[in-house]
């Protein structure tokens, strides 16, 4: 039965789930659409920073934008120099999952290179100009026009889901989140629950980050 988190709860993945090699991370959230109204283009993305907190290198950002990519029955996935994280396809709305992940990811533990210490888990709305309809309409956008926000984590080799957690702030401008991160623990790894919020979409994520 998969353990669900709240804000600032810590989970051992040793501990907890000492068999986990790959973990598949599923996102979710369920749009306002306005009918004629503007896209919600809400795009997943992971930073694997060092100890000072920062990239080691553009590789180093998995996001839909990025240079690294790989081809598989899905679609493109963008993936890290170190191969260790498979990002999302990109979703272009919200409405495409019908209730399931609206994206999702892998983590290969065995892979990640060991000079990186945390990687971060994003959510942001892109917004014109880089809307895929370029629609000026997605300036206004924001998370208090999203409901039921969530990241779920789960074993990729047996399926069981191992945790969950869903956001239960409050969102009013806001148009990027860090929904969590995977710490460096010795040999292994810990989740955070973070539900941290920010203005500046991914462009803010990579100010903080790079």
């Amino acid at each position: 039965m998969a353990l669900n988190l709240n804000k600032g709860s810590r989970f051992n993945l040793a501990k907890e789930a000492p068999a986990l090699k790959v973990a598949g991370i599923g996102l979710g959230w369920d749009p306002n659409e306005e009918e004629n109204g503007p896209d919600f283009d809400l795009d997943v993305s992971a930073f694997l920073i060092t100890a000072d907190g920062k990239v080691p290198a553009d590789e180093y950002v998995v996001f839909y934008g990025s240079q690294l990519l790989m081809d598989t029955p899905e679609g493109k996935r963008p993936y890290s120099g170190d191969s260790a994280v498979l990002g999302a396809v990109d979703a272009k709305d919200g409405t495409e999952s019908d209730g399931e992940d609206d994206e999702d990811m892998r983590i290969y533990f065995d892979k990640v290179w060991e000079g990186i210490q945390q990687i971060v888990i994003t959510v942001s709305i892109t917004k014109y100009p880089n809307d895929s309809k370029k629609d000026k309409r997605t300036l206004l956008q924001n998370f208090g026009m999203v409901n039921d926000c969530y990241i779920r984590v789960w074993d990729d080799e047996s399926q069981t889901e191992i945790l969950r957690y869903n956001l239960k702030e409050q969102f009013t401008n806001e148009d990027a989140v860090e929904f969590g991160r995977f710490v460096r623990v010795g040999d292994s790894w810990e989740f955070i629950a973070t539900g941290e919020k920010y203005n500046g979409s991914l462009m803010k994520f990579i100010e903080l980050f790079t």
